[in-house]
């Protein structure tokens, strides 16, 4: 089984339609999946409606639970809150922060932004601090570990301070932009990607997929 809570389609810059990312997600055995196309006060406005026109039709004829939601992406961090209040009115189901990874000049500060904001994901948080990893704890918000190139290089620092406070809580993603991104049924990127981040399968089994499913659960009771 797998889950993935990050995924973009050509609403953002990702190569697919949703109906497509659905399917192939849907084949590839992922029970469920969220598309969270990147947004800000530009254009969530068009984004989000319209994954919301057809999630629940692909989740009914894929079975497979297919969530409306969108990554909050390069916002300065004293509008981010703004932000994700917005995407929330406009019905973003799941809200992910676009985090500081080690690959782009993301803003300093939008780690804890995005944690104070209200957000259920900060992606790729990089080499996060320890201070912000024990605040989203607190919050419930959960911590990426991505599977992409480049924003991965920040994995084994998260996964460290996340085990180092145990409360922390992590979920294993794609960041899905193309068919090549997305997980297979042999499950090999998820296991190298595990393994270079210092943590087992049985870890994910038991907690990161757990995480996922908690917060699909939250999502479902509002």
């Amino acid at each position: 089984m797998f889950i993935d809570l990050h995924t973009h389609t050509l609403f953002s810059d990702g190569e697919l339609i949703p109906s497509e990312l659905v399917c192939r997600a849907a084949n590839n055995g992922y029970k469920a999946i969220a598309l969270t196309d990147h947004v800000d006060f530009s254009n969530m406005d068009f984004v989000i409606p319209r994954l919301k026109k057809v999630v629940k039709s692909l989740s009914v004829y894929h079975r497979i639970d297919v969530i409306a939601g969108c990554e909050i992406t390069y916002v300065p961090p004293p509008d981010i809150k703004k932000a994700v209040l917005k995407a929330r009115r406009l019905g973003a189901e799941i809200v992910v922060i676009h985090g500081e990874t080690p690959v782009e000049p993301v803003p300093r500060g939008t780690n804890r932004a995005g944690i104070l904001s209200g957000a259920d994901i900060i992606a790729h948080p990089g080499y996060i601090l320890e201070e912000d990893v024990m605040l989203a704890a607190r919050r419930k918000v959960c911590l990426e570990i991505t599977t992409r190139c480049g924003h991965n290089r920040g994995n084994t620092h998260v996964s460290r301070l996340a085990l180092k406070n145990k409360s922390a809580s992590l979920v294993l993603d794609t960041d899905t932009h193309s068919p090549e991104d997305m997980i297979t049924p042999d499950r090999k990127l998820v296991k190298e990607t595990l393994g270079k981040s210092g943590l087992s399968e049985r870890y994910y089994n038991d907690v990161m997929l757990k995480n996922s499913l908690a917060l699909i659960k939250k999502i479902r009771r509002k």
